[in-house]
């Protein structure tokens, strides 16, 4: 007879509990036993119950649980439970955070990390085979459209297996956000009902409510073009400026501008002219609002880097030369006032686009749900990296499927206030695919290839890299513990399929664009897991957060535009420019859904720091103790260099970056 301690841990979430009763069993190498205890587990409790069981169960391999129900199945979410036996040092996890619902038995396997063996007699080999066949069947491919990387099989949240699902917690608050900037929106429109919309200043009429400092700042400061360039290293999108290696071919200088074309030479060789070319919008279909059509164009920017690290407007582009237009008109600083402001609204306005669809919705969301829909296909729930992705997966196929039926559907928000809505942002969405390289993902090699490194104004560029180190770091002291060797890697099959599954059927063979189709060595599975780890989380958090500061004054981030560009500059009126504004509406509702999809989540985990303990080794817990260390480490050097700047970069702070992507 032995004395068996065992501790069940349930959900802190609401309806975690279940009055329903469960049944345990305990499987050793030795033998198995049923449990004689009466369970109805309740919400946030831990329960521990001394048993003794008559034989010798050997060493421990699962829990089995069954949930009884007579009239009603309550689901019941359970975290962990953990098992003494008799004369054991440490206990025994048996990691679970799953709902547990109708009345098939769940077979828990202890939680050691484990990679797949050879012997088909193995319980746990036999396990892992028949959870990834099951698995399968419920986590399925489709295609949303055609061109764009594969999503969950759902036709609404509804659809999704439950532990995809967002808790009731999570549910409510979002529900509930959206409720309440729908009465702030209806509030704003009573009171600009009798108000005229004529002059910049109308829009102060709907900026109040939910709102950031910063969203303060930018609206004092946004027509300056100090900050107008500081958005392009720091702002709600740093990833479309460049170094210039040489003056781009779209750029014809017309005669009588030979001292500008001088200028940017000189720049050009002191290596100190940057630029921003939105050249994938160019010929996009633009959208029809309430009947009247929408405008759209295809600046491009240049820019010059002054010897304090302050970026600045040289010229601006809106429209490439085309036939109709071989010398497409440029503006610059020393244009009038109201002309030289209206080019850079534009300039403002085609960042929302690109920002919102491919560097947030493509290269963050979409390529996270590929990651997360392949683990649950590919990995089983022994597997270290299964083990090491699952807190960063978290919520993000419920997001993305709300966003599919709400927000960039057919009549969604995209249709009724943005310029690429009604189609085109699909097709931008194909064209940003074909640019979606696997070193686009990778900051190392990104900010490289644009020429952004040793920056000291690039506060994006140098909090990525820092993050990138710390989270390599991490990721190598968690492969290293169970693949000693290369040949360990490329004999794993697992691994193998789950690399396959998401360069080839995820991204749509992604091979040509650099993604991997195999794993060769250990230094190549932690780069790309590495990939994974900081799209998730890093890249999300600075391509999300900047949408409550510098969108919610509506003019430095108009969501469409209501006129053509112009095309002389004496023409530009204030007349012109609050006609190519978003109309009171428009802007409202461009100010409601940036604030519900910037704030910061009441449930909100930040990087490294979620509770769930997937591992149960001491080495890997030692791993992540350090990563959660050299996170805080980080935190108080950004903090730090945040109280020398008048702009504080907080985006990357690591307690602001939330371990998955859940908004």
């Amino acid at each position: 007879m032995g004395r068996y301690c065992v501790r069940v841990t349930t959900g802190a979430w609401l309806f975690s509990g279940s009055h329903n009763r469960v049944q345990l069993w305990l499987v050793g190498a030795r033998g198995d036993a049923e449990l004689e205890l009466q369970l109805r587990p309740a919400r946030g409790q831990e329960e521990e119950f001394d048993l003794d069981i008559p034989k010798d169960l050997g060493p421990l391999q699962f829990v089995k649980l069954c949930k009884h129900h007579s009239l009603v199945d309550d689901a019941w979410f359970c975290d962990l439970i953990t098992v003494r036996g008799p004369g054991a040092s440490e206990e025994a996890a048996f990691p679970c955070y799953q709902w547990v619902q109708g009345q098939g038995v769940l077979s828990l396997p202890e939680g050691t990390a484990r990679l797949a063996g050879d012997n088909a007699l193995d319980v746990f080999q036999k396990h892992r085979e028949k959870e990834l066949k099951e698995r399968q069947k419920l986590y399925c491919w489709d295609t949303w459209k055609e061109g764009l990387p594969l999503t969950i099989a759902a036709g609404c949240q509804d659809d999704l297996p439950p532990n995809m699902r967002f808790h009731e917690d999570k549910r409510l608050d979002f529900e509930w956000a959206l409720k309440a900037g729908a009465l702030e929106m209806v509030l704003k429109r009573i009171y600009t009902l009798l108000s005229s919309w004529n002059h910049l200043e109308d829009f102060d009429q709907i900026f109040w409510g939910q709102k950031s400092i910063l969203a303060e700042k930018v609206h004092q400061c946004w027509q300056d073009d100090e900050l107008f360039g500081y958005q392009f290293l720091n702002g709600a999108n740093p990833m479309l400026l460049r170094r210039s290696a040489c003056l781009p071919s779209r750029l014809v200088l017309p005669p009588g501008m030979e001292a500008l074309r001088a200028q940017l030479e000189r720049e050009l060789q002191n290596g100190s002219l940057f630029e921003a070319d939105f050249i994938l919008l160019d010929g996009l279909p633009t959208n029809v609002i309430r009947g009247e059509k929408q405008y759209l164009a295809a600046p491009l920017v240049l820019l010059k880097m002054e010897p304090n690290g302050k970026l600045l407007p040289m010229l601006i582009q809106i429209q490439p030369p085309g036939p109709s237009s071989p010398t497409s008109p440029l503006f610059l600083p020393s244009d009038p006032p109201l002309a030289w402001l209206l080019a850079k609204v534009w300039v403002r306005n085609s960042d929302f686009q690109l920002h919102q669809l491919q560097y947030h919705l493509l290269n963050t969301h979409l390529v996270a749900e590929v990651m997360a829909v392949a683990t649950m296909r590919c990995l089983p729930g022994l597997h270290p990296v299964f083990k090491l992705l699952i807190p960063h997966i978290r919520y993000t196929m419920e997001i993305n499927t709300r966003a599919r039926t709400q927000l960039i559907s057919e009549g969604g928000i995209f249709d009724k206030v943005v310029s690429t809505g009604g189609g085109g942002h699909v097709q931008l969405l194909r064209r940003a695919m074909a640019q979606l390289t696997y070193r686009s993902l990778c900051p190392p090699d990104d900010l490289a290839d644009r020429g952004l490194l040793g920056i000291p104004s690039a506060l994006y560029a140098h909090d990525a890299l820092r993050l990138w180190g710390i989270i390599a770091q991490y990721v190598e002291g968690i492969v290293h513990l169970f693949y000693h060797r290369d040949d360990v890697v490329r004999g794993d099959s697992e691994l193998q399929a789950w690399c396959r599954e998401i360069t080839e059927v995820g991204l749509c063979h992604a091979q040509e664009r650099g993604f991997p189709i195999s794993f060769q060595s250990r230094k190549q599975l932690c780069h790309f897991l590495t990939m994974c780890i900081f799209t998730c989380t890093a890249q999300h958090g600075a391509i999300n957060q900047g949408q409550l500061d510098w969108y919610a004054w509506v003019p430095n981030a108009p969501c469409t535009m209501r006129m053509p560009p112009p095309t002389t500059k004496e023409e530009v009126k204030m007349a012109t420019v609050m006609g190519s504004l978003p109309d009171v509406r428009q802007a409202c509702l461009q100010m409601t859904i940036t604030w519900h999809l910037g704030r910061r989540q009441p449930d909100m985990v930040p990087l490294g720091h979620h509770k769930e303990k997937y591992f149960s080794s001491p080495k890997a817990k030692a791993v992540l103790n350090q990563f959660q260390t050299d996170l805080e480490n980080l935190e108080r050097e950004i903090t730090a260099r945040n109280e020398q700047l008048d702009l504080p970069y907080d985006y990357l702070k690591p307690s602001r970056i939330e371990n998955s992507v859940t908004i």
